[in-house]
């Protein structure tokens, strides 16, 4: 019986991702920073852990109290919607600090057991907008989009020892909390130039009849999983799957 880690698993596509495993006999690991139990189903398989991936000794901590696991899903992250202009360089650094860097230290933290074993699976959870860009999420975006770039540098090193790593990307999903989370993070609201470019998008994006739901990334995450013959990006969600195949 396998062992899956998930980060950001009080919620939306982690939280989905963890009952998606448990539903097909894994053992699953869902961490989340305040740990709730009664988010998902009671099982004999099923552990719940704090973890902050912005925390060094949280990660440590975590991760010695996992012990072995085959599979690391990387899907803790925050979302911040705004003009640049009005997003402070504090907001900045946090969205960095758990998209981008989170994702690396955790997976620096798995690494030396896969390694060693010659075996393992890294699953990293970015968004569709880093294959076609929309406004007001440039700091998101550059977050995700970072994460790309070391997931693709990171299958190549990886290979020799057996270790594969792929991306899961996600587009909009108006059922989750990313959208409440991102627009908390709005200081004063948009500044005041950017309010009428600001209405229009927002208006766009309600029209849209193509979304992802959290069952969707939790398929496409258990493809990445359990096919190795699958491309290292999988699109999730048929507006994601829409972009990625007008490329």
């Amino acid at each position: 019986m396998k062992t899956v880690l998930i980060t950001g698993c009080s919620s939306g596509f982690g939280l989905e991702t963890a009952r998606h495993f448990l539903d097909r006999d894994w053992n699953v690991i869902a961490t989340m920073r305040t740990p709730r139990q009664d988010v998902l189903p009671r099982s004999a398989r099923l552990r719940v852990l704090a973890l902050d991936v912005t925390d060094t000794q949280s990660i440590a901590e975590a991760v010695d109290a996992a012990g072995p696991i085959d599979v690391l899903v990387n899907n803790a992250g925050i979302g911040v919607l705004n003009a640049l202009e009005g997003t402070s360089m504090d907001i900045a650094r946090a969205v960095f600090e758990t998209n981008t860097l989170g994702t690396i230290a955790m997976t620096r933290a798995v690494l030396p057991q896969f390694r060693e074993r010659q075996a393992g699976r890294i699953v990293n959870v970015t968004s569709s907008v880093t294959l076609k860009s929309l406004p007001l999420l440039s700091v998101y975006t550059a977050s995700k989009a970072a994460i790309n770039a070391f997931t693709e540098s990171l299958a190549l090193e990886l290979e020799p020892f057996q270790v594969q790593v792929n991306l899961v990307l996600p587009g909009r999903a108006p059922d989750t909390a990313f959208g409440d989370n991102a627009r908390s993070l709005m200081q004063e609201g948009f500044p005041a130039p950017y309010v009428d470019f600001a209405q229009k998008i927002f208006a766009g994006m309600a029209q849209s009849s193509l979304i992802t739901t959290p069952q969707d990334v939790a398929e496409a995450v258990w493809r990445a999983v359990n096919d190795p013959s699958c491309p290292l990006r999988i699109p999730a969600g048929a507006d994601a799957v829409a972009v990625a195949e007008a490329l």
